[in-house]
């Protein structure tokens, strides 16, 4: 499992464990609902800033979505 795909499960994992669809969290993160799909299946090399705004929505510090 590459680095992409890690970080895809955990955004998943964490959306779930908080009753978010992907659409709802897209919204929250201000990023296109048709992007986050891609990246929780690890199909999306995203940029630091992508990433630190679905950590955000989450109500998550990157570095702790990143461990």
């Amino acid at each position: 499992m590459n680095i992409n795909q890690k970080f895809g499960l955990r955004i998943k994992e964490k959306r779930k464990a908080k009753g978010l669809s992907q659409e709802k969290l897209a919204n929250l993160a201000e990023i296109d609902r048709t992007y986050l799909p891609e990246v929780e299946r690890g199909e999306r090399n995203i940029s630091l800033v992508v990433a630190e705004k679905i950590a955000n929505a989450l109500g998550e510090k990157l570095s702790k979505m990143i461990d």
